[in-house]
C-alpha cells in the first residue's frame, strides 16, 4: 500500500522501505545542497571559525548542524542495537562505536552524557574541540548515509522496526528549515522561493466538533508528543482565513501598539523592556525581527530577507512575530490567538472556505504539554523537558519541506523566539 506514497507527501510517516529510501536520499541532497550554497556564499573556508554565531542569539554553526544531521542518523540507526524495538526502544542501552571516534564529542548535544538528547543544541564545551571542515563533514555525511541505506534494505516492514529511519528523515527535514533559519539569521543569500501575498478572505465559521486530536498507533509514525489520540469537543468558532498580514500589523504600529502595556501580557511587557534597555536593538522593539522600516506615515515595512532589504507587501503573512507581539496584536485587535486543537479543525475541515496555511508557522494560544496519557518517546529529551514553558506553533512555512507539512504537527518555541518564519492568526473573543 506504501508503494504509491510520494516522497514529498505527509504520507511518507507511514512509507515502507522503498519509499523511506528514496524519501532519506532526497532529505540528504538537500543537506548537501544547502552546505554547497552556504559555501559558495562564504567561500572554502566554511568552518566553525570563520563564522561567528555567539552574536545571534538561539544559533548554532551551520557546520556543526551539518554534522550533527549525520551524527543523529548513526546515534539512532547505525549504532542502536535497539533499533528494531521503535518506539520500545532503552535509549539509555549501549551504542556501537560511531564510525569516527570524536562524533559523539562534536555532535551530541548533550554533552553531559548521552541519554535524553535534547531539541536545542548547547554551546558550552565546544569550543575545545573544532569540529572538521566541510569536506570532512560531508564525507560523515556520505558514510552514514550510506551506512543506513543497507541497513533499511534489510529491515522488516514493520512500524517499529522501520521507527527510527522515519525519525531520522523528520529530524533531518527540521534541520534542513534550521539551516535555512540560520542563512536569514546571518544575512546569507539563499535560492530560495519567497511567498508573495494573498487576497484577504472573510473570517471563517467553523461549526462545533468532537475532534481527534493527535495521532493513532496505526497510523504510523508519530512524535511523542502528538500521541495519544483522544477525542475533544470542539464549540464553534471563527477564525482568520489566512495569517495576520504586514498591513493589518503597521495599524497596530500605528496605533502605538509598543507602547501600551494594557495589550501587553506582563511577561512579554518585561521582554519589551529588555529589549529597549539592549543597546543591539537600537532604541528597543518597534516591529517584528529583522525588519528596519515600519512606517507609521508610509505604511510600508522593510524586512532583511536572507541579508537584502525587501519591501514587504501589504498582503504578505507578517513574519518573524515572537508570541508576545502576536498576543499583543490579537488583544489591541480585540480577538485572540486561535488553540491550537481550533487551528488544527480549521486546516482540516475549513480549506474550501478559503482557510489557507503553509507560508509561516503560527502561534497558538496553547501552552506546550503533553496530550493526556503522554508517553515520552526514546528521544525523550524532545519534548517533555519543554512543556509549560513552550508554546505550541502550527503548519509549516515556506522554508519547510513539503512532506513535513502535517497539520498534526505541532511545532514548540519560548515565547520570545523570532528566528523561525512564524507569524500567527486570530480568532473572535
Amino acid at each position: 500500500a506504501t508503494r504509491h506514497i510520494s516522497i514529498d507527501s505527509p504520507e511518507v510517516r507511514r512509507a515502507g522501505r522503498e519509499v523511506l529510501s528514496l524519501a532519506l536520499m532526497d532529505a540528504r541532497n538537500h543537506t548537501l545542497h544547502l552546505a554547497s550554497q552556504l559555501e559558495s556564499v562564504l567561500g572554502e573556508n566554511l568552518d566553525a571559525t570563520n563564522l561567528d554565531v555567539s552574536q545571534v542569539p538561539h544559533t548554532v554553526s551551520p557546520l556543526w548542524t551539518l554534522g550533527h544531521v549525520g551524527w543523529f542518523q548513526e546515534w539512532w540507526v547505525l549504532r542502536n542495537l535497539q533499533r528494531q524495538c521503535g518506539s520500545n526502544c532503552d535509549p539509555t542501552a549501549l551504542r556501537l562505536a560511531s564510525m569516527d571516534a570524536l562524533a559523539d564529542v562534536w555532535y551530541n548535544p548533550v554533552l553531559n552524557g548521552p541519554a535524553g538528547l535534547a531539541h536545542q543544541p548547547r554551546n558550552q564545551g565546544r569550543e575545545q574541540v573544532p569540529v572538521p571542515d566541510l569536506p570532512g563533514v560531508r564525507r560523515y555525511l556520505l558514510e552514514t548515509l550510506e551506512a543506513t541505506l543497507e541497513l533499511l534494505e534489510k529491515s522488516p516492514e514493520d512500524d517499529e522496526a522501520l521507527y527510527f529511519y522515519r525519525l531520522a528523515l523528520c529530524h533531518e527535514d527540521m534541520q534542513g528549515e534550521a539551516l535555512i533559519e540560520l542563512a536569514q539569521a546571518l544575512g546569507i543569500s539563499l535560492k530560495l522561493p519567497l511567498p508573495g501575498g494573498a487576497s484577504a478572505r472573510e473570517p471563517v465559521r467553523v461549526p462545533a466538533a468532537r475532534w481527534s486530536l493527535g495521532l493513532a498507533e496505526t497510523e504510523g509514525f508519530a512524535f511523542d508528543n502528538e500521541r495519544p489520540a483522544q477525542i475533544v469537543p470542539v464549540p464553534e468558532f471563527e477564525i482568520d482565513a489566512q495569517p495576520v498580514t504586514w498591513a493589518q500589523f503597521v495599524e497596530f504600529v500605528d496605533d502605538g501598539g509598543y507602547d501600551r502595556p494594557e495589550l501587553w501580557h506582563a511577561d512579554g511587557w518585561k521582554w519589551l523592556a529588555e529589549k529597549a534597555a539592549d543597546p543591539s536593538e537600537h532604541g528597543g522593539r518597534r516591529g517584528p525581527r529583522y525588519v528596519d522600516q515600519i512606517g507609521v506615515a508610509s505604511g510600508a515595512v522593510m524586512q532583511t530577507r536572507f541579508g537584502k532589504p525587501m519591501r514587504m507587501l501589504g498582503s504578505q503573512s507578517a513574519t518573524h512575530v515572537t508570541w508576545w507581539e502576536a498576543d499583543a496584536w490579537a488583544r489591541w485587535a480585540g480577538r485572540r490567538l486561535p488553540a491550537e486543537v481550533e487551528w488544527e479543525v480549521a486546516a482540516h475541515t475549513a480549506v474550501r472556505q478559503g482557510f489557507r496555511w503553509g507560508d509561516v508557522w503560527e502561534w497558538t494560544g496553547t501552552t506546550f504539554r503533553g496530550y493526556p496519557a503522554f508517553a515520552p518517546g526514546p528521544w525523550y529529551g524532545y519534548s517533555q523537558p519543554h512543556f509549560g514553558t513552550h508554546k505550541v506553533l502550527r503548519g509549516a512555512s515556506f522554508a519547510t519541506r513539503a512532506r513535513m507539512k502535517n497539520p498534526k504537527f505541532r511545532g514548540f518555541a519560548l515565547p520570545q523566539r523570532d528566528e523561525m518564519f512564524c507569524g500567527f492568526r486570530s480568532c473572535a473573543l
